[in-house]
């Protein structure tokens, strides 16, 4: 097994969720966590700043995670995805119940940019219960998944978003390059909240994630850089653990 070289490295695979209602909220945030280097923007804030966090994020040389969830038609997500193109994004997320046509769609928007589509697959907060009784699908989570991971596969995406739970599984199927980005990340002795689907960050890397997003257990803590310094050297020492 691979092994994180050092906590850097670790750092680069974690993306902090900047969950915060404000600009300024987001600056300050970002001024109390230098070393994070890749940040999650949600609608929250997306919807409170515009593209003005994305060029606050640029200026500082951060990696962005632009996690919109597009859910539309054909037409109107292709549309939006050219529209979110020129910030030059790293990740851009869309709901695969948007369907083929309209992941192609997107994708082909996004076509000869640094902008890397990936199709979030069931979101962490829905149970196998929920997806049978509100959701009225009979199928288990691991194969609901693994359909709409193939369609994302099919479209030419990047990626997935998917629970670390089903990552080894996607990993097996469709291969290391095929990027799988997991949220709802709970480190050892933090609430689940309204994460159904969740795992430790250790236990999501072993899993085979190729990236996690975590936002709480981060910003909530009571210093949130050693919360973050913490759970780098967890994951650094569970891998070398871990390793032959």
């Amino acid at each position: 097994m691979s092994v994180f070289e050092s906590p850097t490295a670790v750092a680069a695979k974690i993306i902090v969720a900047l969950d915060v209602p404000t600009l300024s909220e987001a600056i300050a945030t970002l001024k109390a966590l230098p070393q994070v280097q890749f940040w999650k923007v949600g609608l929250e804030l997306f919807c409170a700043t515009g593209p003005a966090i994305l060029e606050v994020l640029k200026a500082e040389e951060k990696r962005i995670f632009l996690d919109l969830k597009l859910h539309d038609i054909p037409n109107t997500v292709a549309a939006a995805a050219r529209a979110i193109a020129p910030f030059g994004v790293d990740f851009l997320t869309i709901h695969t119940a948007t369907g083929l046509a309209g992941l192609q769609a997107a994708q082909v928007a996004l076509a000869h940019t640094p902008t890397q589509l990936l199709g979030v697959t069931l979101l962490t907060s829905i149970d196998a219960v929920t997806l049978r009784t509100q959701l009225q699908c009979d199928l288990e989570v691991p194969t609901y998944v693994k359909r709409m991971t193939s369609l994302a596969y099919e479209a030419g995406l990047g990626g997935i978003v998917c629970s670390a739970q089903e990552a080894a599984q996607i990993k097996t199927l469709w291969g290391e390059s095929f990027l799988r980005v997991c949220p709802g990340i709970r480190p050892t002795g933090t609430a689940t909240a309204d994460q159904a689907r969740s795992l430790t960050p250790e236990a999501a890397f072993a899993a085979g994630a190729s990236y996690l997003v975590i936002g709480r257990p981060i910003l909530t803590a009571p210093d949130p850089a050693q919360a973050f310094a913490d759970i780098c050297q967890r994951c650094l020492t569970e891998k070398r653990d871990a390793s032959p």
